[in-house]
């Protein structure tokens, strides 16, 4: 999972451009042989959904093909060569010169295959990725499901999330190639002793029985010991990263001999520790309140693909309203996107798309869905293992037992099948065991089961009282919502963070009194949430829905086909609730304090 990079000894290529691509709704190009090309292709872009490209192919989500040819340097030669995918959504296959190099399944992250006997040196080689974003009951996340939010909200595409579908390569595409020994990947933990930072530095290598790792001025020696080493450098006085001042250490890890190393693999490291004491998150030692927001990737045009102006944008307008974090709601983020949180020093909470999951099929089919739930949450850690910003993994959003809607209504209902939170137990073991110095979370829906909770280190809920419920009535909402904190605290006795609150609005719309949908009804929305916290010391965040409008699937609950609850329109122009939050949150400890 070590991103690709460019040094003297690894070599790199971006493929990102446009594409051959072409539907196959029969599903018979790999039958016909598609993969050495495409009959009647057209252009794509790489990285993009495709969705937004070509008005005929909005709401398709069946197979299609991308295309491209490319030459490998020469001088890669003797080199292991390998092609990685950045993001494929939601299956793929892939296929070099006529050959299968291999599959994934599961969207958003990551995968690799060696491609090196694949290649040829002297012709210009042919790439072909198949993908496929079929909505079934069985995948992670879900579709075409009966039950749950997905059928009350009668989606097209029928999604069981609210969020539009997007299929095709959203993230980058490289060729890259390492030497025959290298360095295969790096873990690294911090600690703080004192005013040092302790930086622990676990390497797996193939080839090769020493090397070393240099940080801050200082070098330690690996010894390999059937292919892993690991080694400890003492930072005194160390600056640690938080908001604020996230300072970043550049850590470099070589492979033999330092005066001629056979391989090398730079990455920059924060020294910082994540705990939980009470009701309170403690960054550095020190309480933390997280301000921030859910946010998508989602954007005309590119839709889901990785866009580069829109990420440094969303940062500078996070950075402007006060905001110190956000949630990857729901689904992991580009690469990309975890570096510039490193640099911006901006937390996150590190989610799989584990979203709506719903219990239905029968064990065959729950099994299936905690395999696939296991796979991408082992996939996102050790992905994101390394930056400095993620400070919590979640493992699912909104999950929903049977009685999913009778809980929100507030019937009386029985105990949550057992065996459904020993599904989630299983996440949360895996977490700690693959990572033990992160949090970890499961994001709780109104009226959801709170023994579902009682695992987590930090209670994440999302609630709407004064929208879907409590409508129009603001008061109301705001005493139903501080009567539930208080007994929710009361019964887990851990720090509670609202991961979704907000209310839909559209821009230019105002009313006296506030009404809903109306810029004015945002703004006192937001503010008795921030009251209500502000009032209770187990608060440790709050997270807005949304930073920025976003596209959904077509439904009688949202108009024009967008999700309208962010502080920000989907161009990313301020709502009134972008001023308000600006002067509430960039005032120090206006809310709580800002670490």
């Amino acid at each position: 999972m070590l991103y690709p990079q460019q040094n003297d000894k690894r070599n790199m290529l971006n493929l990102s451009d446009i594409w051959d691509f072409q539907i196959d709704p029969g599903e018979v190009g790999e039958a016909e042989g598609w993969f050495n090309g495409l009959a009647n292709a057209r252009p794509m872009a790489v990285p993009a959904s495709w969705n937004d490209i070509y008005d005929d192919i909005r709401d398709y989500l069946g197979v299609a093909w991308y295309l491209t040819k490319t030459f490998v340097p020469a001088g890669w030669q003797g080199d292991r060569v390998m092609l990685r995918v950045g993001s494929a959504n939601y299956a793929a296959k892939v296929w070099v010169n006529g050959s299968l190099a291999g599959g994934h399944e599961g969207g958003h992250l990551p995968f690799e295959f060696d491609v090196t006997a694949l290649l040829r040196w002297d012709a210009p080689n042919t790439i072909a990725v198949q993908v496929e974003n079929h909505l079934m009951p069985n995948r992670v996340p879900a579709g075409n499901t009966r039950g749950g939010l997905g059928a009350f909200m009668r989606m097209f595409p029928a999604a069981t999330f609210d969020f539009f579908p997007y299929a095709g390569l959203h993230r980058a595409v490289h060729l890259y190639s390492v030497p025959t020994s290298h360095i295969q990947d790096v873990t690294v933990t911090t600690e703080i002793d004192g005013a040092d930072g302790l930086v622990s530095v676990a390497v797996e290598a193939s080839g090769e029985s020493s090397g070393s790792i240099h940080l801050a001025g200082q070098t330690a020696s690996l010894i390999f010991d059937n292919g892993a080493a690991q080694a400890q450098i003492r930072v005194a006085d160390a600056k640690l990263w938080g908001p604020g001042h996230p300072h970043l250490y550049p850590l470099e890890v070589t492979l033999g001999d330092d005066a001629a190393p056979l391989d090398r693999y730079s990455l920059e490291v924060g020294i910082r520790t994540i705990a939980v004491e009470g009701g309170t998150i403690l960054l550095n030692g020190q309480p933390i309140f997280l301000k921030g927001f859910g946010r998508h990737e989602d954007f005309a045009i590119s839709g889901r693909g990785d866009n580069t102006p829109v990420t440094v944008k969303d940062y500078a307008l996070m950075k402007w309203v006060g905001a110190n974090s956000y949630r990857t709601a729901h689904y992991p983020y580009s690469e990309e996107q975890m570096r510039m949180a490193d640099r911006e020093g901006i937390l996150v909470i590190d989610e799989i798309p584990n979203v709506s999951l719903q219990f239905g099929g029968g064990a065959e089919a729950i099994a299936e869905r905690l395999r696939m739930c296991k796979q991408q949450m082992a996939e996102l850690i050790a992905r994101d293992k390394n930056h400095p910003s993620v400070v919590m993994w979640s493992i699912a959003n909104e999950p929903m037992p049977a009685d999913v809607m009778q809980r929100m209504s507030g019937a009386k209902v029985p105990p949550v099948d057992p065996s459904t939170t020993a599904f989630f137990q299983e996440l949360y073991d895996l977490c700690r065991a693959q990572d033990p110095t992160r949090l970890v979370t499961l994001v709780g829906i109104g009226g959801g089961p709170v023994e579902w909770l009682e695992s987590a280190d930090v209670a994440c809920i999302n609630r709407y009282y004064g929208w879907y419920s409590q409508t129009g009535q603001l008061d109301e909402g705001r005493a139903a919502l501080k009567n539930e904190l208080d007994a929710l605290y009361a019964h887990l006795g851990k720090p509670i963070i609202i991961t979704e609150f907000g209310a839909d609005t559209l821009a230019g719309n105002h009313s006296h009194p506030p009404d809903m949908w109306s810029e004015e009804y945002q703004v006192e929305f937001l503010r008795g949430y921030l009251d209500a916290a502000a009032e209770r010391p187990f608060m440790a965040g709050l997270h807005i829905w949304n930073l920025a409008d976003f596209k959904t699937a077509q439904g009688v609950m949202r108009a024009a086909s967008m999700n309208h609850k962010g502080v920000f329109t989907r161009d990313r122009q301020p709502k009134m609730a972008a001023h308000f939050l600006h002067e509430r949150w960039s005032q120090p400890g206006s809310d709580k304090p800002a670490g």
